[in-house]
């Protein structure tokens, strides 16, 4: 199929087709790839099966995931085994071998919703573990170590760290006026987030120009195929990481950068983002929640559905072209290529000036 010709057969035989902003023209080629790996969504999971869908077991030692692909539901066990299993009604399967020693029956119990709280094969009982956000919500919670009002006072009279070196003069613009298409969905403007707090006064997205410009493109493929881009966070004041930092637990504080080294969101070359249907206008499920200090959050994580799997690859595929790193441990994190060309920056959205023109090659020293 590597020769075929991008033809109105191909675009009705992707998911859907809509029509595209004007923008940058996006490659025939590398469209044409995209459409043929990413041909067709995978089928909705039937809702009997959803509440089964998670991690079993006591331990991570013994973790088994029940996922579901092709319209049916897996085991994977600790080893990576993949086992398919066969509905004989709904608590009860049939696996033909679960792991290298068990077979036969696989049974799952229920609570009162439908999710499942258990499963037995043979004589071994595995309960459900509770790694995802309680049901009915959408963002994961910490508990602050301090109260965050007071680790905001200290945080706006402190400084980012002293950076020597060589760095591109900052040219921080606003996505939504680049391409108006692109969604916002600023949680740190709101307490929709890990803390429960708002961080920031204005639901804004700021990235430097190129990584902007690479962000526009990203959008519109994507928008060939249906969806846009839902931008959770992009350039973060460094007072905020700070906060973060101060506040987050030391058993998640791998979801945080540490503000002696700064973050990549400081110097406005990193995004959150997820997938926007544009025919249902609601954000794709994936396989976490955005924010999740969970291991769901990692970007090669097995379970799930196989739609949440392919909207996750899809999107990743999509930023990885424009020169975005995809972050192993959050899905939705992604850096641009030469985030390391750019100081960390601490001024509030409210501060940021539009930037100067100037030569792309020209630079200046900067030491904050």
């Amino acid at each position: 199929m590597g020769a075929l010709l991008v033809s109105a057969a191909l675009v009705a035989g992707c998911r859907r087709e809509n029509s595209v902003a004007s923008g940058p023209s996006i490659d025939p080629a590398w469209l044409q790839r995209l459409q043929i790996e990413f041909l067709r969504l995978p089928d909705s999971v039937p809702t009997r099966w959803r509440g089964l869908i998670g991690e079993y077991g006591r331990d991570t030692t013994r973790r088994w995931y029940v996922l579901e692909n092709d319209r049916r539901l897996w085991v994977r066990d600790h080893t990576g085994y993949l086992s398919p299993l066969a509905e004989k009604n709904d608590t009860l399967f049939e696996a033909p071998r679960v792991t290298a020693i068990v077979s036969g029956d696989v049974r799952f119990s229920r609570d009162s919703s439908g999710r499942g709280t258990g499963l037995t094969v043979g004589s071994e009982v595995m309960p459900r573990r509770s790694v995802e956000p309680p049901p009915g919500t959408t963002q994961m919670r910490v508990t602050p170590r301090r109260p965050i009002e007071d680790l905001r006072r200290e945080a706006l009279a402190a400084r980012p760290p002293v950076e020597a070196g060589t760095f591109r003069a900052p040219q921080l613009v606003e996505l939504v006026k680049l391409d108006s298409t692109i969604r916002l969905d600023i949680r740190y403007a709101t307490e929709n987030n890990f803390l429960g707090t708002r961080m920031y006064d204005e639901a804004r997205a700021f990235m430097q120009k190129p990584a902007a410009e690479a962000l526009v493109r990203a959008n519109m493929t994507l928008r060939r195929l249906g969806y846009a881009l839902l931008v959770h966070d992009a350039y973060r004041p460094w007072y905020v990481t700070k906060i973060f930092w101060d506040a987050t637990p030391d058993s998640v504080r791998w979801l945080v950068a540490n503000p002696a080294q700064g973050s990549k969101h400081n110097r406005g070359a990193a995004v959150d983002l997820t997938l926007f249907d544009l025919e249902t206008k609601q954000p794709v499920e994936m396989p976490s929640t955005y924010d999740e200090t969970t291991p769901r959050a990692r970007s090669d994580y097995p379970g799930g559905t196989a739609q949440q799997r392919w909207h996750r690859q899809l999107l990743r595929t999509v930023m990885e072209h424009e020169g975005f790193v995809a972050n192993p441990l959050e899905w939705w994190h992604f850096d641009y290529k030469d985030w390391k060309s750019y100081a960390l920056g601490n001024e509030r959205f409210d501060q940021i000036k539009p930037p100067v023109q100037a030569a792309p090659s020209s630079g200046r020293e900067r030491s904050r």
